[in-house]
């Protein structure tokens, strides 16, 4: 491990433990080796806001970490805009048993994202280069998501009509947000519904809201 990838990891420790999150030796170091990935192609190309203050860490590490509390930790994940890979990197690695595919519409940002899954060694991962809506046509995707994960400001009911059709019923649709904004997506349709809001990382107010898809007739499985 390098001298910067050492001080990346003992930051993650400690905003970790702040967070009131464990975290062992060999996740952090893992990634602390992601962030060191991150700074190095940021710097040809424009792939998230990574800065060196604790919030940078807090939004692409913590915030992934916290969530795993609710979340599956086996089955399929589909991550849609995966852009740098948060939170799709941090929580395959946090839980190794998912399988995760990642969808993300620019070459660039989807080669970054194979290379970092060959560079820190994670298997179960396959990158889907495109948009979300022409995987729709794709029948082998639909309704076989034990967990989809979304980060965004603000969802439209019609973006989570779409992007329910990957996921099984009993399957959960995972928001990460902000600070703004309801905890319930507005005009939120079946059979989406609201499960639960847990706070993240207190310092940037931020929520993971969870969707449930329910049965056709609108009970849980």
């Amino acid at each position: 491990m390098s001298r910067k990838e050492s001080i990346v990891r003992e930051r993650i420790e400690r905003r970790a433990r702040r967070a009131g999150v464990e975290a062992s030796g060999v996740l952090t170091a893992r990634l602390a080796e992601y962030v060191e990935l991150l700074r190095h192609w940021n710097k040809r190309m424009n792939l998230t806001a990574l800065d060196e203050k604790d919030d940078g860490l807090d939004r692409l590490i913590i915030e992934p970490l916290v969530a795993v509390s609710h979340v599956p930790h086996e089955g399929r994940v589909i991550d849609i805009g995966s852009g740098g890979g948060s939170p799709a990197i941090p929580l395959k690695l946090a839980a190794p048993g998912l399988s995760l595919v990642m969808v993300e519409s620019k070459v660039r940002k989807a080669a970054f994202l194979r290379e970092a899954c060959r560079q820190l060694e994670i298997d179960d991962v396959v990158v889907e280069t495109g948009r979300y809506e022409a995987l729709l046509s794709r029948p082998e995707l639909h309704e076989v998501h034990d967990l989809l994960t979304l980060r965004a400001v603000r969802v439209e009911a019609r973006t989570l009509r779409g992007l329910q059709a990957f996921v099984k019923a009993g399957g959960i649709v995972a928001l990460f947000r902000g600070g703004g904004g309801s905890d319930v997506p507005v005009d939120l349709e079946p059979p989406l519904a609201w499960e639960a809001t847990y706070p993240l990382v207190r310092t940037l107010r931020s929520r993971l809201v969870v969707l449930e898809k329910r049965d056709v007739d609108g009970k849980r499985r």
